[in-house]
């Protein structure tokens, strides 16, 4: 074996090597929390509520999202204006755990999880005028269950303003 193969057999190894070092050292420690995605099925399937199973924690859900606005049936939430939002019922919006059909029912829409905010632009923009706004990908909802200011809605509406998602920010990248 020549001095230049020698040469050439380290240089590989060694580069091996810091390419090895650099996959242990970049797989040290936690998972950061903004990287976990939890699947809607998670969400629903858990024993317990979801304000009593995530608390009011950050999580970032992954599902497919859909919006019932002019076939929605219910009011706008009542006399307090400043927790309407929480507690209105249309426009309906939810995340799914699959692709809804388009003739999806509102009763249909109500299994998944309600999604709500204090703003709307936080939600992904209408398809089409009518009908349900459904979206070709499942999308990553950054937000939170069991918001402190569910304590003012109503008491016959206080479990679904706590187990609602209130929504800051959403992705349409999943991968």
């Amino acid at each position: 074996m020549t001095r230049e193969v020698r040469i050439g057999i380290a240089a590989v190894a060694l580069l091996g090597g810091v390419v090895f070092g650099l996959l242990v050292v970049g797989n040290l420690g936690v998972v950061r929390p903004e990287l976990i995605r939890t699947p809607v099925e998670d969400v629903l399937t858990a024993q317990a509520a979801p304000a009593e199973a995530y608390g009011g924690r950050e999580l970032n859900l992954v599902g497919w999202y859909a919006e019932l606005d002019g076939d929605c049936a219910g009011d706008d939430g009542g006399a307090d204006a400043a927790i309407a939002w929480l507690q209105r019922d249309c426009p309906l919006r939810v995340l799914l755990p699959s692709q809804p059909p388009e003739d999806v029912t509102q009763a249909e829409l109500e299994r998944g999880i309600r999604l709500t905010a204090p703003v709307d632009n936080v939600f992904p923009s209408r398809a089409v005028p009518g009908g349900a706004n459904l979206q070709l990908e499942p999308l990553v909802f950054t937000g939170h269950f069991d918001d402190p200011r569910a304590d003012g809605c109503v008491d016959d509406r206080m479990d679904r303003c706590r187990n609602s998602f209130v929504v800051s920010d959403y992705d349409g990248l999943v991968r």
